[in-house]
């Protein structure tokens, strides 16, 4: 136990933990808008592929770090446009839909890998994100290390999540998004779209989907491999739930699941990691951010119109 909390109370751990969280947000963010406005994305983990290759490839071939994050985003909007336009307007499975995104996006992914590089053996390394040294705020005792040491991209994640909390909240457009999850005949009665917003939801919440991926290779990392998502598409969905479909709750469930991968790792290096496998260290975030989703989940409220297809001019 004692290892435990002398890792707890270190100012490098909670520094990893803002690390490992900033792609989790960027990713949930774009996830809680697409299902705010009634669409299950469930392309989300193809699309952070996609957004993790192309940001990566881009700055490889020369387009500096946030021309990197700019390709990424749009090529995570393409395939929230075809997400979109097969779910919203021709009210196709979201489930399916969401599934053969994923498939597509990552086979793109391998066989641009594959065009791009062909006799490459490892994956070639780009200069990453760089941690920020901010004058009088980075030698703070412990906030210094843990706030004020992190890249650029870190705190864009979370001014994300800040602009996405104001927009949906303190904005009309935020109300109509909401409410075309809600209660769509409401939003038509008003004279709205809901197809455009529903469609707009989903394409912008693509885009950070794979702003979310391109920050593992631009700067959580400094090359690309196929497994670096590694299932967190599919824990920023169950983050949505956690969150009961709100920003500020999904940014702290981020962290949570964060600070439960960066306590797994630290802890395989203390007498505990040789007395158990390395497999019950790996499967511990997981099992217990399903613990946390089944307990905080139970009252969370899901948006009415959540997969519902709607036809303009059905009751």
């Amino acid at each position: 136990m004692s290892e435990i909390f002398d890792i707890l109370i270190s100012a490098s751990f909670w520094a990893a933990v803002i690390r490992i969280a900033s792609p989790l947000i960027l990713a949930t963010m774009g996830e809680l808008i697409c299902e705010r406005a009634g669409v299950l994305n469930l392309g989300i983990e193809g699309i952070m592929v996609i957004g993790a290759f192309t940001g990566w490839i881009a700055v490889y071939q020369g387009m500096p770090l946030w021309g990197g994050v700019a390709v990424a985003m749009s090529a995570g909007m393409l395939f929230g446009l075809l997400h979109a336009t097969l779910t919203v307007p021709f009210g196709l499975s979201q489930h399916v839909v969401g599934l053969g995104v994923t498939l597509l996006a990552t086979s793109t992914s391998s066989f641009a890998y594959r065009l791009a590089l062909p006799e490459v053996t490892s994956p070639p390394k780009i200069e990453p994100f760089q941690p920020l040294d901010l004058p009088v705020l980075s030698d703070l005792p412990f906030l210094g290390e843990v706030l004020f040491t992190q890249t650029a991209f870190t705190w864009f994640a979370f001014g994300v999540a800040v602009l996405v909390a104001l927009v949906l909240f303190r904005t009309p457009l935020g109300l109509a998004l909401r409410a075309a999850g809600e209660n769509p005949s409401a939003v038509e009665a008003q004279g709205l779209s809901v197809t455009g917003l529903r469609m707009g939801a989903v394409i912008v919440g693509s885009g950070l989907m794979a702003t979310g991926g391109a920050f593992l290779t631009l700067s959580a990392f400094s090359s690309f491999f196929f497994e670096m998502v590694n299932g967190r598409g599919w824990i920023c969905v169950a983050l949505v739930v956690f969150g009961a479909w709100r920003p500020g709750k999904a940014v702290l469930g981020a962290i949570l699941f964060a600070a439960f991968d960066a306590l797994q790792i630290r802890l395989q290096q203390t007498p505990l990691g040789a007395d158990l496998p390395y497999q019950v260290f790996l499967m511990a975030p997981y099992v217990l951010s399903i613990l946390a989703l089944i307990l905080m989940s139970r009252r969370a409220e899901v948006p009415a119109a959540l997969m519902v297809p709607y036809n303009k001019g059905e009751r």
